[in-house]
């Protein structure tokens, strides 16, 4: 994984929404000390909340959440029930941003998968990359998209860095958040077909943080927090 690390750490900046947004418009997140989003009542007040957040930072993308224990999957079985261990932590990164908005690849690579799981607290509507560096096999994956992000695609299809994939969806479709991307880097996808846990348990960190190394090596976002 070092070597991957490190393979990310000497590539340019990318961006995964909107190319527009420069990065002074970014403002970093924590919802663990956020109390409001930690306990939203529903969708509509979540993205009342961001928005607001944004506002008052002059930001227009919130982004964070790697490694971040989070207490907000509690109302759906998928991710607590009786007969699993709760998985709650954060393995991806969250850019909190308008529904439509355009995502954009990574990196060149190819699509791999792409799938639906529209369960409540799920990813909705997502597309899994595949990536070829240096000889180096990985995968990127772009969760909570729009229902016509994955219609009339391809898997094998040829992305070019910087192609516009999807487009962000609306609480509707995308598990019931607000609006955001969740973006993960995955080096072995375990037999995984349009998804892929992005939120785990606490006896299984240490492997899901060696298989999905923090986004940030790649995207290079200001971490200052305001």
């Amino acid at each position: 994984m070092n070597v991957l690390n490190n393979l990310f750490r000497s590539l340019p900046a990318v961006k995964v929404v909107d190319s527009g947004v420069f990065n002074q418009k970014y403002v970093h997140i924590d919802l663990v000390k956020n109390d409001g989003f930690q306990n939203y009542k529903n969708a509509t007040a979540f993205e009342s909340g961001i928005e607001k957040y944004l506002s008052e930072n002059d930001a227009d993308v919130a982004f964070g959440g790697y490694n971040e224990m989070r207490n907000l999957y509690s109302r759906s079985t998928l991710f607590k029930n009786q007969n699993t261990e709760e998985r709650n932590i954060h393995i991806g990164m969250d850019l909190w941003v308008k529904a439509g908005t355009p995502v954009l690849a990574a990196l060149d690579g190819k699509i791999h998968s792409f799938k639906n799981n529209s369960k409540l607290g799920d990813y909705g509507p997502t597309i899994i990359l595949e990536h070829h560096f240096e000889n180096l096999t990985f995968h990127t994956l772009y969760g909570h998209l729009s229902i016509k992000s994955i219609e009339n695609i391809s898997v094998e299809t040829v992305i070019h860095q910087g192609d516009i994939i999807g487009y962000l969806g609306d609480a509707s479709v995308n598990g019931d958040y607000a609006p955001h991307l969740h973006f993960q880097i995955i080096k072995d996808l375990d037999g995984n077909f349009g998804d892929y846990p992005g939120v785990c348990s606490k006896s299984k960190l240490e492997y899901y943080l060696g298989n999905c190394p923090d986004p940030n090596l790649l995207l290079k976002i200001n971490h200052t927090t305001p």
